[in-house]
């Protein structure tokens, strides 16, 4: 099993309409990223627009491989891309920061 912890800045003026919008996710967003292997995804924001991401699956490559197979997530990825604070062309998805697991306390 992969633990994958990630980091993306939301611009602080659209943090109340990225926290609504993750409030109501699409049903067929929730049922790709559970198709794709993705459990325990939780995300977290920092008052300043810092967000950490955590998930895990099996194998990052292969859940995102499927991701970004499916119609859903491009449009879902089109339309977050908005609120962040990202590097030219880049989507959230692929904008993202890895983080280095340094520690797990089991």
């Amino acid at each position: 099993m992969e633990r994958v912890c990630f980091l993306l800045q939301v611009k602080p003026e659209r943090l109340d309409e990225y926290q609504e919008r993750h409030a109501r996710v699409w049903p067929e967003m929730l049922e790709a990223l559970t198709a794709s292997g993705y459990r325990n995804y939780s995300i977290f924001l920092r008052p300043d627009g810092l967000l950490v991401g955590y998930f895990e699956c099996d194998d990052y490559a292969a859940a995102d491989a499927a991701m970004q197979a499916t119609d859903v997530n491009a449009r879902w990825q089109a339309e977050m891309a908005d609120f962040m604070t990202l590097p030219d062309g880049a989507r959230p998805d692929t904008g993202l920061l890895r983080l280095q697991e340094v520690f797990h306390l089991a």
